[in-house]
C-alpha cells in the first residue's frame, strides 16, 4: 500500500528519493508510487529527515546535470551546452528575448518620452508635477528587485537623463 495514515511507508519514501535523484519530479515521483504530490509533502512536513532526504535528492540531480553541461561546454563542439547554462543561470543577461519584449532601458526611454509629452500637453502644474514624480518613481524602479524598491547602480545613468528631462520644464502656468 503506497499511503500510510501518517503518509509514505519507508519502501515508497526510498523510491520517491529515487526517481527525484535522477531528475524526476516530484509529481512524477507520486504517480510512480501512486500518490499525489501533497502526500509526499505532507510526508516531509512530519518527518525531517525525510524532508532533508528530498532536498539533497532534488539538488544531487541538479547538480549531476549542470557538471553534465558544465564537461560538454569545455568541449567545442558543444558550446550549445555553455550557452544553454548562461541562459538558465544568468537570463537577464543571456536568455533570448521574444521580439515584442522591452528591456529596462527601453521602457525608460519611453518614460522620459511620456515624460516629456506630460510637460507639453497638461497644462494644470499641480498635476503635471503628480504625474511627473510618479513616473520618475516608476522609471527609478525598473532595476529594483520586485518588492524592495531599491534599484541596480548601473541605473543611476539612466536615472540622471530622465530625472534631467523631467526636470527642464518649460515655465508653468498656474491655474
Amino acid at each position: 500500500m503506497a499511503n500510510t495514515a501518517k503518509g509514505l511507508d519507508d519502501y515508497r519514501k526510498r523510491e520517491v528519493l529515487a526517481i527525484l535523484s535522477v531528475g524526476c519530479s516530484r509529481r512524477t515521483a507520486a504517480r510512480y508510487v501512486g500518490c499525489s504530490p501533497s502526500t509526499i509533502q505532507r510526508t516531509a512536513q512530519r518527518d525531517a529527515a525525510f524532508a532533508e532526504e528530498l532536498r539533497k535528492a532534488e539538488l544531487k540531480a541538479q547538480i549531476l546535470f549542470m557538471k553534465n553541461i558544465a564537461a560538454a561546454a569545455r568541449k567545442e563542439p558543444y558550446w550549445r551546452a555553455a550557452a544553454w547554462a548562461l541562459e538558465r543561470l544568468n537570463p537577464e543577461e543571456f536568455a533570448p528575448r521574444k521580439a515584442d519584449l522591452l528591456t529596462a532601458d527601453q521602457v525608460r526611454e519611453l518614460l522620459a518620452e511620456f515624460a516629456a509629452l506630460i510637460v507639453e500637453e497638461v497644462p494644470a502644474a499641480k498635476y503635471r508635477k503628480n504625474i511627473l514624480r510618479r513616473l520618475h518613481a516608476l522609471a527609478r524602479n525598473l532595476g529594483a528587485k520586485p518588492g524592495t524598491g531599491t534599484h541596480d547602480a548601473g541605473d543611476d545613468e539612466a536615472e540622471d537623463r530622465h530625472e534631467i528631462e523631467t526636470q527642464d520644464m518649460p515655465d508653468e502656468e498656474t491655474e
